[in-house]
């Protein structure tokens, strides 16, 4: 059949009915010609009034087809003339071809100007095949066996010989405007930017998109393609990235910002949040395929790779594993025949699509291996970068000197440019985007406000960036401003995920920290903010806790008692628990955290039925408690009921670091008055796990099993 690709891409839009893919197979001749005449008969009524704007002439050779099959219809259904069964097989097949007929004049209906144009040729030939099927279907069709009026029967046959001198058709204007548009492609590719009136000519002219709304739709459209896109489907997606991108263009160049200034001031049309960076901590916002984690790792992987057991893991989480002298597989503890790291395209490629699917940016690994080829497909092109820093320039343009209406826009936009690709983000800072932005921050627009501070998370996502926001005068300022009293709750979450992602440089987590109400507003946002904002301030409170220097504006701002609220809470508990494991390694923390009354508790409780990494950041919490906070707070886990159990079931069951933090615990206790009493089931465990067990280790930051360079969120 020809529609097998028409199928695939229309079910990415609108799923196709059952009928389309079944004959019936319980109606009478009478009912089968009834049910045909009025699918024809719905089908010409429908598209004959249609106006097509690319395969116009064939589509209206398909219509007139169907308007002759329409005219046999009708008259067997009122003569009431019996048909022998060949001829009903024939009309079964019919029933087929009429639902392939309109889901492919359904898609040229429905689908953009610019999608129709890439895909002239492919969608001739699906009407060039359609009516190969009509041609053999008349072959076929008994006509001298059934009884049919002369006129009928000559509109018949001459219909069966136009189909079978029918030949693929390709519009030469069509044509025409497909090599344009890649003309222009080409021209962005070698850093020319086409001129206005070329531009014009081309979008308003010839394809008759004549305003930002239909621009909008084009973009929406492609960018849907690229979504679904399957491998073997032209042009690739790194192409229909580069078309975004003029479109996107030309949308602000030829339609300015008008239209949507108007939209704008109805109100601000909010999507859901999209997606993170996933590199350590992306599993706690986004259910991620297991099969696309590393087993080492349990990250999403970059770069997956095979090694000589079949099994799969990520590269630099193998490649260690080797370096440090292992020559087992870690998942199945066979002997390695070979040390050879095979790419594992084809699982690379689903997890490209799947973060697609779910706005998560992927880049590349940061090392060039001989696998990087196979990203050229999945990366921007010269071309996108190109015109999207043409589209950026016209944005800034308008942040420094448009109307609020025209500024709000560019924000907006800005920060959908800023969303993926370390080129966008890094053109569009340079190009003088955040101090604009920082003027925005302050604006009375919660809808500016909100794209402003969330165009400036994404542009921090690039190192580079983090140093130009922080040297921005006020600009850390105006961000802990907008997270103590940001116009939406977006715009303090996001806020609080630009601190996070600042933080991430070690210099800079002092600066935040040391900013008025900034560590108070984040505790504040941990107690009170929604799930998502939760995540935001747990994470970057613990980002801010790393550095020893931070203990005390911790406390002061109630952080502690934020952290230890938020131990119940398990969308959070990991990272909460890994901040008080820092934050008690001072005396001044641990007296802190002791003061709590459910500091030791929500510790235990998640030793009992947290995660591998909550038990860790857990027992190492209640350690470093025990180290620091004297003699008082020793006692007070001492006590904690069914403790002992516990450690006992980590010293088995934990990770690694799990058994090296209860091994450590329990020779604390060993010290202690009355261990026996408490402690007297541990023997075999403690003797087990502290053969491995070492002292403290000089750096605390290594055992919290959150890391302290974790992903931000992109939005």
């Amino acid at each position: 059949m020809a529609t097998a690709a028409i199928f695939s891409s229309l079910r990415r839009r609108r799923s196709p009915s059952l009928q389309a893919f079944l004959a019936p197979v319980d109606l009478t001749d009478v009912s089968l010609v009834q049910t045909l005449a009025t699918i024809s008969s719905e089908l010409v009524s429908c598209f004959s009034i249609k106006n097509f704007h690319f395969q116009r002439k064939n589509s209206r050779s398909l219509l007139r087809r169907l308007e002759v099959f329409l005219v046999l219809l009708e008259y067997l259904r009122d003569t009431g003339t019996s048909l022998p069964s060949t001829a009903m097989l024939c009309f079964k097949e019919l029933y087929l071809v009429l639902y392939r007929c309109k889901i492919l004049l359904d898609y040229c209906g429905q689908s953009s100007k610019l999608w129709l144009l890439l895909q002239n040729h492919s969608l001739s030939g699906h009407f060039h095949d359609l009516n190969q099927e009509i041609s053999t279907l008349l072959d076929v069709f008994p006509v001298d066996d059934v009884e049919l009026s002369e006129d009928v029967r000559e509109q018949i046959d001459l219909m069966q010989v136009q189909a079978r001198k029918a030949k693929l058709y390709i519009d030469e204007k069509d044509e025409l405007l497909r090599v344009k548009l890649f003309f222009f492609l080409d021209e962005f590719e070698q850093g020319k930017v086409p001129s206005h009136v070329q531009l014009r000519s081309f979008f308003v002219e010839n394809l008759r998109i004549k305003d930002a709304k239909s621009c909008r739709s084009e973009i929406e459209f492609l960018e849907e393609q690229i979504v679904n896109h399957e491998g073997d489907i032209e042009p690739t997606a790194s192409v229909l990235n580069g078309f975004v991108a003029i479109t996107r263009y030309c949308r602000f160049l030829l339609f300015g910002f008008e239209e949507d200034e108007a939209e704008l001031g109805v109100g601000n049309q909010k999507k859901p949040r999209k997606g993170l960076i996933t590199k350590e901590i992306a599993e706690t916002f986004i259910s991620i395929p297991k099969d696309f984690c590393c087993p080492i790792s349990l990250d999403l992987m970059r770069d997956p790779v095979i090694i000589s057991t079949g099994q799969t893991y990520d590269r630099s989480s193998i490649a260690r594993w080797m370096e440090e002298g292992h020559c087992s597989c870690p998942k199945t503890g066979q002997m390695l025949a070979h040390t050879r790291l095979v790419s594992n395209r084809a699982l690379r490629n689903l997890i490209v699509q799947w973060c697609t699917a779910h706005g998560v940016p992927y880049d590349p690994p940061e090392t060039a291996d001989a696998s990087a080829e196979y990203f050229a497909s999945a990366l921007p092109t010269k071309a996108a970068v190109e015109a999207n820093r043409a589209t950026a320039e016209l944005l800034i343009q308008q942040l420094a000197c448009g109307s609020q209406g025209a500024k709000t826009v560019a924000a907006r936009e800005i920060r959908l440019l800023a969303k993926t690709g370390r080129e966008n983000r890094a053109f569009i800072a340079k190009a003088g985007a955040i101090p604009h932005l920082c003027e925005l921050l302050s604006s009375n627009n919660p809808v500016a406000q909100e794209n402003s501070v969330t165009a400036m998370l994404n542009l921090s996502i690039y190192d580079k960036n983090k140093s130009r926001i922080m040297e921005e005068e006020r600009c850390l300022g105006s961000i802990v401003q907008v997270l103590r009293s940001g116009l939406t709750t977006e715009a303090r979450e996001n806020a609080a995920a630009t601190l996070f992602s600042l933080s991430a440089v070690h210099d800079y987590k002092k600066r935040i920290a040391d900013e008025r109400g900034a560590v108070e507003a984040l505790a504040g946002l941990l107690k009170v903010g929604t799930p998502r904002g939760k995540k935001d301030a747990v994470t970057a409170l613990f980002n801010l806790s790393t550095h020893t220097d931070n203990c005390l504006q911790m406390i002061e701002a109630g952080a502690v008692t934020a952290l230890v609220g938020a131990l119940g809470n398990e969308g959070v508990a990991e990272e909460a628990a890994g901040a008080l494991a820092l934050i008690v390694r001072q005396p001044i923390g641990a007296a802190a955290v002791g003061k709590e009354e459910m500091a030791v508790s929500g510790l235990i409780g998640m030793m009992r039925c947290g995660t591998p990494r909550a038990k860790e950041n857990a027992v190492a919490a209640l350690l470093e408690l025990c180290r620091s906070g004297g003699a008082a707070a020793t006692e007070r886990v001492l006590k904690a009921p069914a403790l002992a159990g516990l450690l006992q079931t980590l010293l088995f069951t934990g990770t690694k670091r799990a058994r090296r933090k209860a091994a450590s615990l329990a020779r604390v206790f060993q010290r202690c008055e009355n261990t026996t009493l408490h402690f007297g089931g541990l023997g075999v465990g403690y003797a087990f796990a502290g053969n491995s067990a070492t002292n403290r280790d000089p750096s605390f930051t290594g055992d919290v099993s959150v890391p302290v360079s974790m992903s931000v969120p992109v939005l």
